[in-house]
């Protein structure tokens, strides 16, 4: 395959998996989460439900969009080694993008399975929730990089930089991992305790009877604020194309996150902030691969 073509299949999968995860925050902001039963892969027991629910519909489709997904990564994987040579970073970084989705299905089937869906409000849901968001930010990360690798870019280096040179960006990364992190536990907060006013909601978040999901609301704006600043100073300190895009995501991401605070998180604005929040988090990753130095890919193999 040319090298244009696999770029741009490479960033047509991002893309892909990106509406997927969106349609997933939709799953969850709907409550469809069980609209499939306690049935995993199948729907209700069938492979394509016959009698479908608003909320049958909706998980369903997720179900076969997140199984496209997968087709797509493997395919990715395949076409990426036909392509290139071995060694090329781009094989290692689409063999981790393949393993990172397995995981990712497997999370999935795991919350369906326990019963970690709708109404349920446990904590352990509120854990699996997060390692699945991180674990989701990691497959963007890996897909990102698969691009950028095959698209000519090089692969960023950590060993042998001088020391602190890549600690801004390192920062950056674990701070909006914590941010993600913490926005499902909060996300799942809105969903299953919402509030109808300003008021009613700071009284739920004070309330020290209120549900531990509703408390832990109130971390999610902080470490969000901390990751957009880290960000922002990893953009004015390198200033390179992909650092200046996450800075400007990670400004519009701030005025996205007060306007959902202040309508109470209506889930078109959820999905929105998610949004912005996986594209702030790919061009933090790209700006690494961009500013750090590494070494050449290897030459493209002669199989197509």
């Amino acid at each position: 395959m040319p090298a244009a073509r696999l770029a741009r299949l490479a960033w047509a999968v991002l893309a892909l998996n990106l509406l997927v995860i969106l349609w997933g925050a939709l799953v969850r902001a709907t409550g469809s989460g069980a609209g499939c039963g306690s049935h995993w892969p199948l729907c209700d027991g069938e492979v394509v439900p016959r009698a479908a629910s608003v909320e049958k519909a909706i998980e369903f489709t997720h179900r076969a969009t997140s199984g496209l997904a997968l087709l797509a990564v493997a395919a990715l994987l395949v076409a990426v080694r036909r392509a290139l040579a071995p060694g090329h970073p781009a094989r290692r970084a689409a063999a981790w993008s393949l393993a990172i989705i397995l995981v990712e299905a497997a999370l999935g089937a795991g919350l369906v399975k326990l019963g970690l869906v709708a109404d349920d409000d446990s904590p352990a849901r509120a854990v699996v929730m997060s390692v699945h968001l991180v674990n989701t930010l990691f497959l963007l990360a890996a897909l990102a990089l698969t691009a950028w690798l095959v698209a000519g870019g090089r692969a960023p280096r950590l060993r042998g930089l001088r020391r602190g040179a890549a600690a801004p960006w390192l920062g950056a990364l674990a701070l909006l991992l914590l941010a993600g992190a913490s926005g499902a536990v909060a996300a799942l907060g809105d969903t299953l305790f919402p509030a109808r006013s300003w008021a009613e909601a700071i009284a739920q978040d004070l309330s020290p009877a209120s549900h531990l999901l509703v408390r832990l609301r109130l971390g999610h704006p902080i470490l969000a604020s901390l990751a957009a600043l880290a960000v922002l100073l990893l953009a004015w300190r390198w200033g390179g194309r992909w650092a200046r895009a996450a800075g400007a995501l990670a400004l519009a991401q701030i005025a996205l996150g007060a306007l959902n605070l202040a309508l109470l998180a209506p889930v078109p604005l959820q999905l929105a902030h998610l949004a912005l929040a996986d594209l702030v988090w790919i061009a933090t990753v790209l700006a690494g691969a961009e500013e750090l130095p590494g070494r050449e890919p290897a030459a493209a193999s002669t199989t197509s």
